[in-house]
Protein backbone atom coordinates (compact mmCIF):
# COMPACT_ATOMS: atom_id res chain seq x y z
CA UNK A 1 0.00 0.00 0.00
CA UNK A 2 1.79 3.43 -1.04
CA UNK A 3 2.74 4.99 2.17
CA UNK A 4 2.07 8.81 2.75
CA UNK A 5 5.54 9.72 4.66
CA UNK A 6 8.52 8.66 4.94
CA UNK A 7 7.69 6.73 7.91
CA UNK A 8 6.39 4.05 5.66
CA UNK A 9 9.12 4.20 3.24
CA UNK A 10 9.16 0.96 1.47
CA UNK A 11 11.26 -1.64 2.82
CA UNK A 12 13.88 -2.81 0.35
CA UNK A 13 15.43 0.59 0.35
CA UNK A 14 16.86 -0.06 3.88
CA UNK A 15 19.71 -2.16 2.96
CA UNK A 16 22.88 -2.82 4.74
CA UNK A 17 23.26 -1.55 8.81
CA UNK A 18 19.90 0.45 8.78
CA UNK A 19 18.20 -2.40 7.07
CA UNK A 20 19.12 -4.43 10.20
CA UNK A 21 18.03 -1.48 12.35
CA UNK A 22 14.85 -1.39 10.58
CA UNK A 23 14.00 -5.21 11.22
CA UNK A 24 14.86 -4.74 14.96
CA UNK A 25 12.74 -2.28 15.40
CA UNK A 26 9.78 -3.94 13.28
CA UNK A 27 10.51 -7.10 15.57
CA UNK A 28 10.50 -5.36 18.90
CA UNK A 29 7.55 -3.61 17.94
CA UNK A 30 6.02 -7.27 17.66
CA UNK A 31 7.14 -8.04 20.78
CA UNK A 32 5.81 -4.70 22.75
CA UNK A 33 2.44 -5.67 20.95
CA UNK A 34 2.59 -9.16 22.61
CA UNK A 35 3.68 -8.12 26.06
CA UNK A 36 0.44 -6.01 25.67
CA UNK A 37 -1.75 -8.57 24.51
CA UNK A 38 -0.13 -11.24 27.50
CA UNK A 39 -1.36 -8.47 30.31
CA UNK A 40 -4.48 -8.35 28.73
CA UNK A 41 -4.04 -4.29 27.46
CA UNK A 42 -5.39 -1.09 28.70
CA UNK A 43 -8.28 1.12 27.90
CA UNK A 44 -5.37 3.81 27.00
CA UNK A 45 -3.18 2.00 25.32
CA UNK A 46 -2.75 3.81 21.50
CA UNK A 47 -3.68 2.56 18.59
CA UNK A 48 -1.17 0.99 16.22
CA UNK A 49 -0.89 2.31 12.57
CA UNK A 50 -3.98 2.16 10.84
CA UNK A 51 -4.60 -0.82 8.06
CA UNK A 52 -6.34 -3.85 7.62
CA UNK A 53 -5.07 -7.67 7.82
CA UNK A 54 -7.65 -8.55 5.56
CA UNK A 55 -11.15 -7.35 4.32
CA UNK A 56 -13.66 -7.02 7.11
CA UNK A 57 -17.38 -6.52 6.92
CA UNK A 58 -18.83 -3.42 6.91
CA UNK A 59 -20.43 -1.60 9.81
CA UNK A 60 -23.13 -3.69 12.12
CA UNK A 61 -25.61 -2.21 14.01
CA UNK A 62 -23.61 -1.53 17.25
CA UNK A 63 -21.01 0.22 15.76
CA UNK A 64 -21.99 3.62 13.01
CA UNK A 65 -20.22 3.27 9.61
CA UNK A 66 -18.79 6.62 10.36
CA UNK A 67 -16.67 5.54 12.59
CA UNK A 68 -14.78 2.32 11.09
CA UNK A 69 -12.45 3.98 9.63
CA UNK A 70 -8.94 5.28 10.73
CA UNK A 71 -8.98 8.13 13.03
CA UNK A 72 -12.92 8.40 13.22
CA UNK A 73 -12.80 4.85 14.87
CA UNK A 74 -10.25 5.76 17.40
CA UNK A 75 -12.02 9.08 18.18
CA UNK A 76 -15.08 6.70 19.03
CA UNK A 77 -13.54 4.70 21.10
CA UNK A 78 -11.76 7.66 23.04
CA UNK A 79 -15.64 9.24 23.46
CA UNK A 80 -17.14 6.05 24.71
CA UNK A 81 -14.03 5.47 27.17
CA UNK A 82 -14.74 9.00 28.35
CA UNK A 83 -18.49 8.40 29.01
CA UNK A 84 -18.29 4.83 30.59
CA UNK A 85 -15.74 6.46 33.31
CA UNK A 86 -19.02 8.53 34.49
CA UNK A 87 -21.84 6.07 33.13
CA UNK A 88 -20.06 2.73 34.36
CA UNK A 89 -23.51 0.68 34.14
CA UNK A 90 -24.70 1.72 31.07
CA UNK A 91 -25.02 -1.42 29.45
CA UNK A 92 -25.22 -0.47 25.77
CA UNK A 93 -22.49 1.92 25.80
CA UNK A 94 -20.23 -1.41 27.23
CA UNK A 95 -21.42 -3.33 24.00
CA UNK A 96 -20.37 -0.80 21.18
CA UNK A 97 -17.34 -0.12 23.36
CA UNK A 98 -16.54 -4.19 23.05
CA UNK A 99 -17.49 -4.25 19.09
CA UNK A 100 -15.54 -1.32 18.58
CA UNK A 101 -12.74 -2.79 19.98
CA UNK A 102 -13.43 -6.18 17.84
CA UNK A 103 -13.19 -3.87 14.49
CA UNK A 104 -10.45 -1.97 15.67
CA UNK A 105 -8.24 -5.58 15.92
CA UNK A 106 -9.92 -6.65 12.68
CA UNK A 107 -9.55 -3.46 10.45
CA UNK A 108 -5.59 -2.73 12.61
CA UNK A 109 -4.34 -6.50 12.64
CA UNK A 110 -3.83 -5.80 16.49
CA UNK A 111 -5.08 -8.79 17.81
CA UNK A 112 -4.10 -7.58 21.77
CA UNK A 113 -7.45 -5.73 21.28
CA UNK A 114 -9.20 -8.99 21.60
CA UNK A 115 -8.75 -9.04 25.57
CA UNK A 116 -10.59 -5.40 25.65
CA UNK A 117 -13.14 -6.85 23.63
CA UNK A 118 -13.87 -9.50 25.97
CA UNK A 119 -13.77 -7.60 28.84
CA UNK A 120 -16.10 -4.95 27.23
CA UNK A 121 -18.84 -7.24 26.28
CA UNK A 122 -18.29 -9.41 29.18
CA UNK A 123 -19.16 -6.06 31.31
CA UNK A 124 -22.13 -5.26 29.11
CA UNK A 125 -23.70 -8.81 29.46
CA UNK A 126 -23.37 -8.62 33.94
CA UNK A 127 -25.16 -5.35 33.56
CA UNK A 128 -27.89 -6.96 30.78
CA UNK A 129 -27.30 -10.50 30.18
CA UNK A 130 -29.76 -10.37 27.13
CA UNK A 131 -28.82 -7.21 25.68
CA UNK A 132 -28.95 -8.72 22.02
CA UNK A 133 -26.01 -6.07 20.95
CA UNK A 134 -23.32 -7.70 23.67
CA UNK A 135 -24.35 -11.56 22.57
CA UNK A 136 -24.19 -10.77 18.58
CA UNK A 137 -20.16 -8.83 20.18
CA UNK A 138 -19.48 -12.05 21.24
CA UNK A 139 -20.36 -13.78 18.20
CA UNK A 140 -17.78 -11.36 16.07
CA UNK A 141 -15.38 -11.48 18.87
CA UNK A 142 -15.15 -15.52 18.59
CA UNK A 143 -15.44 -15.32 14.75
CA UNK A 144 -12.51 -12.94 14.88
CA UNK A 145 -10.66 -14.97 17.58
CA UNK A 146 -11.65 -17.85 14.96
CA UNK A 147 -13.81 -19.79 17.79
CA UNK A 148 -16.31 -20.56 15.44
CA UNK A 149 -18.62 -23.06 17.61
CA UNK A 150 -18.96 -20.05 19.85
CA UNK A 151 -19.33 -17.69 17.14
CA UNK A 152 -22.30 -19.72 15.95
CA UNK A 153 -23.46 -20.19 19.97
CA UNK A 154 -23.47 -16.06 20.37
CA UNK A 155 -24.68 -15.76 17.31
CA UNK A 156 -28.18 -17.59 17.83
CA UNK A 157 -28.55 -15.90 21.32
CA UNK A 158 -28.16 -13.11 19.56
CA UNK A 159 -31.02 -13.62 16.93
CA UNK A 160 -33.48 -14.81 19.67
CA UNK A 161 -33.60 -11.52 21.15
CA UNK A 162 -33.56 -9.89 18.25
CA UNK A 163 -33.74 -11.82 14.75
CA UNK A 164 -33.04 -8.30 12.42
CA UNK A 165 -30.03 -7.97 14.06
CA UNK A 166 -27.10 -7.03 11.30
CA UNK A 167 -24.77 -8.02 13.28
CA UNK A 168 -25.83 -11.24 14.56
CA UNK A 169 -27.21 -12.27 10.81
CA UNK A 170 -23.70 -11.94 9.50
CA UNK A 171 -21.61 -13.24 11.89
CA UNK A 172 -23.97 -16.86 11.44
CA UNK A 173 -23.20 -16.93 7.54
CA UNK A 174 -19.51 -16.32 9.22
CA UNK A 175 -19.31 -19.39 11.91
CA UNK A 176 -21.45 -21.76 9.18
CA UNK A 177 -18.81 -20.84 6.42
CA UNK A 178 -15.99 -21.33 8.82
CA UNK A 179 -17.12 -24.61 10.15
CA UNK A 180 -17.48 -25.72 6.45
CA UNK A 181 -21.36 -26.06 6.83
CA UNK A 182 -22.14 -24.67 3.34
CA UNK A 183 -25.46 -25.52 3.05
CA UNK A 184 -26.48 -24.22 6.24
CA UNK A 185 -24.88 -21.37 5.30
CA UNK A 186 -26.49 -20.46 2.22
CA UNK A 187 -29.83 -21.16 4.02
CA UNK A 188 -28.40 -18.28 6.86
CA UNK A 189 -27.39 -15.88 3.93
CA UNK A 190 -30.82 -16.24 2.04
CA UNK A 191 -32.76 -15.47 5.60
CA UNK A 192 -29.95 -12.82 6.49
CA UNK A 193 -30.99 -11.28 2.82
CA UNK A 194 -34.53 -11.36 3.24
CA UNK A 195 -34.36 -9.72 7.05
CA UNK A 196 -31.31 -7.01 6.52
CA UNK A 197 -30.31 -6.51 2.87
CA UNK A 198 -27.28 -4.53 2.83
CA UNK A 199 -23.81 -4.45 2.25
CA UNK A 200 -22.23 -6.72 5.46
CA UNK A 201 -25.09 -9.46 4.20
CA UNK A 202 -24.51 -8.91 0.13
CA UNK A 203 -21.13 -9.40 0.83
CA UNK A 204 -21.15 -12.51 2.73
CA UNK A 205 -24.15 -13.80 0.22
CA UNK A 206 -21.69 -13.43 -2.89
CA UNK A 207 -19.02 -15.39 -0.85
CA UNK A 208 -21.04 -18.23 0.00
CA UNK A 209 -22.21 -18.41 -3.28
CA UNK A 210 -17.78 -18.18 -4.79
CA UNK A 211 -17.42 -21.55 -2.34
CA UNK A 212 -19.62 -23.28 -4.50
CA UNK A 213 -18.75 -22.31 -7.74
CA UNK A 214 -21.16 -19.90 -8.96
CA UNK A 215 -18.71 -16.94 -9.74
CA UNK A 216 -21.38 -14.73 -11.68
CA UNK A 217 -23.45 -14.57 -9.37
CA UNK A 218 -20.99 -13.54 -6.15
CA UNK A 219 -19.89 -10.50 -9.09
CA UNK A 220 -23.50 -9.72 -9.53
CA UNK A 221 -24.18 -9.97 -5.72
CA UNK A 222 -21.01 -7.67 -4.84
CA UNK A 223 -21.75 -5.06 -8.15
CA UNK A 224 -25.16 -4.66 -6.43
CA UNK A 225 -23.28 -4.17 -3.19
CA UNK A 226 -21.00 -2.08 -4.48
CA UNK A 227 -24.32 0.31 -6.09
CA UNK A 228 -25.58 0.41 -2.69
CA UNK A 229 -22.43 1.93 -0.68
CA UNK A 230 -22.00 5.17 0.22
CA UNK A 231 -19.18 5.69 3.01
CA UNK A 232 -15.74 5.34 2.18
CA UNK A 233 -15.44 2.47 4.00
CA UNK A 234 -18.46 0.47 2.61
CA UNK A 235 -17.02 1.16 -0.92
CA UNK A 236 -13.10 0.52 -0.50
CA UNK A 237 -14.56 -2.56 1.18
CA UNK A 238 -16.97 -3.96 -1.32
CA UNK A 239 -14.76 -2.73 -4.51
CA UNK A 240 -11.70 -4.52 -2.63
CA UNK A 241 -14.33 -7.83 -2.98
CA UNK A 242 -14.90 -7.41 -6.48
CA UNK A 243 -10.76 -6.72 -7.04
CA UNK A 244 -9.85 -10.35 -5.28
CA UNK A 245 -12.57 -12.37 -7.06
CA UNK A 246 -11.54 -10.91 -10.66
CA UNK A 247 -7.95 -11.38 -9.63
CA UNK A 248 -8.90 -15.15 -8.55
CA UNK A 249 -10.24 -16.14 -11.52
CA UNK A 250 -7.04 -14.11 -13.86
CA UNK A 251 -9.09 -11.70 -15.16
CA UNK A 252 -5.80 -9.07 -14.04
CA UNK A 253 -6.91 -5.83 -15.71
CA UNK A 254 -10.35 -5.82 -13.97
CA UNK A 255 -9.24 -6.86 -10.77
CA UNK A 256 -6.52 -3.20 -11.01
CA UNK A 257 -9.79 -1.22 -12.02
CA UNK A 258 -11.47 -2.37 -9.00
CA UNK A 259 -8.69 -1.41 -6.59
CA UNK A 260 -8.17 1.64 -7.72
CA UNK A 261 -12.30 2.36 -6.96
CA UNK A 262 -11.54 1.03 -3.63
CA UNK A 263 -8.37 3.29 -2.86
CA UNK A 264 -10.24 6.10 -4.63
CA UNK A 265 -12.89 5.95 -1.62
CA UNK A 266 -9.60 5.52 1.00
CA UNK A 267 -6.07 5.82 -0.25
CA UNK A 268 -5.06 4.04 2.82
CA UNK A 269 -7.21 0.70 2.83
CA UNK A 270 -4.48 -1.84 3.08
CA UNK A 271 -6.67 -4.53 1.37
CA UNK A 272 -6.98 -2.71 -1.85
CA UNK A 273 -3.09 -2.28 -2.14
CA UNK A 274 -2.29 -5.57 -0.87
CA UNK A 275 -4.64 -7.09 -3.85
CA UNK A 276 -3.20 -4.26 -6.36
CA UNK A 277 0.51 -5.22 -5.55
CA UNK A 278 -0.78 -8.96 -6.07
CA UNK A 279 -2.99 -7.73 -9.75
CA UNK A 280 0.28 -6.00 -10.52
CA UNK A 281 2.41 -8.98 -10.00
CA UNK A 282 0.39 -10.84 -12.23
CA UNK A 283 0.20 -8.34 -14.99
CA UNK A 284 4.04 -8.33 -15.49
CA UNK A 285 4.86 -5.48 -13.47
CA UNK A 286 7.25 -7.14 -10.04
CA UNK A 287 8.82 -3.81 -9.41
CA UNK A 288 6.07 -1.97 -8.79
CA UNK A 289 4.41 -5.42 -6.95
CA UNK A 290 7.34 -5.13 -5.15
CA UNK A 291 7.00 -1.73 -3.72
CA UNK A 292 3.68 -1.86 -3.14
CA UNK A 293 3.34 -4.99 -0.67
CA UNK A 294 6.71 -3.61 0.93
CA UNK A 295 4.71 -0.73 2.00
CA UNK A 296 1.45 -3.24 3.12
CA UNK A 297 4.69 -4.90 5.27
CA UNK A 298 5.84 -1.73 6.44
CA UNK A 299 2.10 -0.50 8.07
CA UNK A 300 1.81 -3.89 9.56
CA UNK A 301 3.84 -7.19 9.06
CA UNK A 302 0.64 -9.68 8.60
CA UNK A 303 1.23 -13.35 7.90
CA UNK A 304 -0.79 -12.89 4.30
CA UNK A 305 1.74 -9.88 3.02
CA UNK A 306 4.64 -11.00 4.73
CA UNK A 307 4.51 -14.15 2.95
CA UNK A 308 3.53 -13.08 -0.02
CA UNK A 309 6.40 -10.16 -0.25
CA UNK A 310 9.31 -12.82 0.67
CA UNK A 311 7.70 -14.51 -2.41
CA UNK A 312 8.26 -11.84 -4.33
CA UNK A 313 12.10 -11.00 -3.42
CA UNK A 314 12.75 -15.01 -4.49
CA UNK A 315 10.79 -14.97 -7.25
CA UNK A 316 13.25 -11.74 -8.48
CA UNK A 317 16.39 -13.74 -7.59
CA UNK A 318 18.38 -11.17 -7.12
CA UNK A 319 21.58 -10.68 -5.11
CA UNK A 320 20.42 -10.50 -1.38
CA UNK A 321 16.78 -11.29 -2.07
CA UNK A 322 17.11 -14.86 -0.41
CA UNK A 323 18.12 -12.75 3.13
CA UNK A 324 15.05 -10.51 2.46
CA UNK A 325 12.57 -13.39 1.80
CA UNK A 326 13.98 -15.32 5.04
CA UNK A 327 12.91 -11.94 7.35
CA UNK A 328 9.84 -12.03 5.71
CA UNK A 329 8.78 -15.50 6.97
CA UNK A 330 10.66 -15.14 10.29
CA UNK A 331 8.26 -12.30 11.00
CA UNK A 332 5.04 -14.56 10.66
CA UNK A 333 5.98 -16.62 13.38
CA UNK A 334 5.96 -13.12 15.57
CA UNK A 335 2.50 -12.33 14.40
CA UNK A 336 1.31 -15.52 15.24
CA UNK A 337 2.63 -15.28 18.91
CA UNK A 338 1.07 -12.34 19.35
CA UNK A 339 -2.14 -13.27 17.55
CA UNK A 340 -1.73 -16.55 20.21
CA UNK A 341 -1.38 -14.13 22.91
CA UNK A 342 -5.02 -12.13 22.34
CA UNK A 343 -6.45 -15.57 22.23
CA UNK A 344 -6.55 -15.95 18.86
CA UNK A 345 -6.44 -19.62 17.02
CA UNK A 346 -3.65 -19.42 14.63
CA UNK A 347 -3.12 -22.96 13.66
CA UNK A 348 -4.51 -22.58 9.78
CA UNK A 349 -2.37 -19.57 9.68
CA UNK A 350 0.77 -21.77 11.36
CA UNK A 351 -0.04 -24.49 8.57
CA UNK A 352 0.05 -22.32 5.51
CA UNK A 353 3.18 -20.48 6.05
CA UNK A 354 5.27 -23.18 7.58
CA UNK A 355 4.61 -26.13 4.73
CA UNK A 356 6.84 -23.87 2.24
CA UNK A 357 8.77 -21.54 4.24
CA UNK A 358 8.95 -22.93 8.04
CA UNK A 359 9.10 -26.10 10.01
CA UNK A 360 7.12 -28.82 8.13
CA UNK A 361 6.49 -30.82 11.33
CA UNK A 362 4.87 -27.74 12.92
CA UNK A 363 2.84 -27.15 9.82
CA UNK A 364 1.30 -31.00 9.97
CA UNK A 365 0.57 -30.45 13.32
CA UNK A 366 -1.38 -27.37 12.96
CA UNK A 367 -3.55 -28.69 10.23
CA UNK A 368 -4.06 -32.12 11.94
CA UNK A 369 -5.49 -29.31 14.76
CA UNK A 370 -7.08 -27.15 12.79
CA UNK A 371 -8.69 -29.84 10.57
CA UNK A 372 -10.49 -31.63 13.95
CA UNK A 373 -12.25 -28.50 14.84
CA UNK A 374 -13.71 -27.82 11.46
CA UNK A 375 -14.10 -29.47 8.01
CA UNK A 376 -13.40 -26.52 5.31
CA UNK A 377 -12.10 -26.66 2.00
CA UNK A 378 -9.71 -24.10 3.58
CA UNK A 379 -8.86 -26.80 6.30
CA UNK A 380 -9.07 -29.58 3.54
CA UNK A 381 -6.25 -27.88 1.64
CA UNK A 382 -3.91 -27.24 4.43
CA UNK A 383 -3.61 -30.59 5.68
CA UNK A 384 -3.43 -32.08 2.18
CA UNK A 385 -0.45 -29.60 1.39
CA UNK A 386 0.99 -30.17 5.11
CA UNK A 387 1.15 -34.06 4.20
CA UNK A 388 2.83 -33.82 0.69
CA UNK A 389 5.17 -31.63 2.16
CA UNK A 390 5.86 -34.51 5.01
CA UNK A 391 6.04 -36.78 2.35
CA UNK A 392 2.66 -38.21 2.83
CA UNK A 393 1.14 -37.86 -0.34
CA UNK A 394 -1.60 -40.85 -0.07
CA UNK A 395 -2.26 -39.63 2.98
CA UNK A 396 -3.13 -36.27 1.49
CA UNK A 397 -4.72 -37.16 -1.52
CA UNK A 398 -8.42 -37.51 -0.52
CA UNK A 399 -8.30 -34.03 1.55
CA UNK A 400 -6.66 -31.98 -1.62
CA UNK A 401 -9.81 -33.59 -3.49
CA UNK A 402 -11.67 -32.81 -0.94
CA UNK A 403 -10.71 -29.18 -1.19
CA UNK A 404 -11.70 -28.79 -5.15
CA UNK A 405 -15.11 -30.45 -4.47
CA UNK A 406 -17.63 -27.91 -4.36
CA UNK A 407 -16.98 -26.47 -7.24
CA UNK A 408 -14.61 -23.04 -5.36
CA UNK A 409 -12.53 -21.89 -8.31
CA UNK A 410 -9.27 -21.46 -6.61
CA UNK A 411 -6.10 -21.89 -8.45
CA UNK A 412 -4.24 -22.36 -5.22
CA UNK A 413 -5.84 -25.60 -4.15
CA UNK A 414 -6.15 -27.08 -7.72
CA UNK A 415 -2.50 -26.44 -8.07
CA UNK A 416 -1.96 -28.48 -4.64
CA UNK A 417 -3.97 -31.19 -6.00
CA UNK A 418 -2.26 -31.46 -9.27
CA UNK A 419 1.06 -31.57 -7.37
CA UNK A 420 -0.19 -34.51 -5.26
CA UNK A 421 -1.93 -36.22 -7.55
CA UNK A 422 1.55 -36.89 -9.67
CA UNK A 423 3.42 -37.71 -6.18
CA UNK A 424 0.44 -40.18 -5.58
CA UNK A 425 1.31 -41.42 -9.45
CA UNK A 426 -2.28 -40.15 -10.82
CA UNK A 427 -0.22 -38.80 -13.86
CA UNK A 428 -3.51 -37.43 -15.83
CA UNK A 429 -5.29 -36.45 -13.12
CA UNK A 430 -2.34 -33.97 -11.74
CA UNK A 431 -1.57 -32.81 -15.42
CA UNK A 432 -5.43 -32.15 -15.16
CA UNK A 433 -5.41 -29.87 -12.00
CA UNK A 434 -2.21 -28.38 -12.76
CA UNK A 435 -3.53 -27.30 -16.44
CA UNK A 436 -6.97 -26.13 -14.66
CA UNK A 437 -4.73 -24.17 -12.10
CA UNK A 438 -2.76 -22.23 -14.54
CA UNK A 439 -5.56 -21.84 -16.96
CA UNK A 440 -7.94 -20.15 -14.55
CA UNK A 441 -4.94 -17.74 -13.07
CA UNK A 442 -1.79 -17.76 -14.48
CA UNK A 443 -0.21 -15.94 -11.90
CA UNK A 444 -1.97 -17.01 -9.22
CA UNK A 445 1.42 -17.14 -6.76
CA UNK A 446 4.95 -15.53 -7.39
CA UNK A 447 6.43 -19.10 -7.04
CA UNK A 448 3.74 -21.29 -6.93
CA UNK A 449 2.52 -20.79 -10.98
CA UNK A 450 6.62 -20.92 -11.29
CA UNK A 451 6.05 -24.30 -9.65
CA UNK A 452 3.11 -25.42 -11.44
CA UNK A 453 4.66 -24.63 -14.75
CA UNK A 454 7.87 -26.81 -14.22
CA UNK A 455 5.58 -29.69 -12.24
CA UNK A 456 3.41 -29.57 -15.71
CA UNK A 457 6.67 -29.98 -18.10
CA UNK A 458 7.87 -32.34 -16.05
CA UNK A 459 5.62 -34.50 -15.90
CA UNK A 460 4.58 -34.06 -20.05
CA UNK A 461 8.41 -34.69 -20.85
CA UNK A 462 8.48 -38.04 -18.79
CA UNK A 463 5.87 -39.93 -21.01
Amino acid sequence: MAPRTTDHEPAVRRTGAAGRRWRAAQLAACATLLAVALTGGAIAVGAVPDGAPMPVAAAGDAVSPGLLSGGDLDAGIASLQAHLRGQPKDADSWATLGLAYVEQARTKGDPSRYPQAQKALDRSLRLASADDRALAGRAALAAARHDFADALSYADRALKQNPYSERALSSRIDALVELGRYREASEAADTADARRPGVPVFTRYAYVHELRGDVTTARRVLKQALDTATSPGDVAYVATQLGQLAWSQGDYKAALHSYARALAADATYLPALEGRARAQDASGDRAAAVRGMEAVVARYPLPGPLVELGELYEARGAKGDRARAREQYALVDAWIALARAGGVNADLDTALAAADHGDRASALRAARAEWARRHTVHTADALAWALHVNGKDRQALPYARRATATGYRNALFRYHRGVIELAAGHREEGRAALTSALRLNPDFSPLGARNARTALKSSEAAE
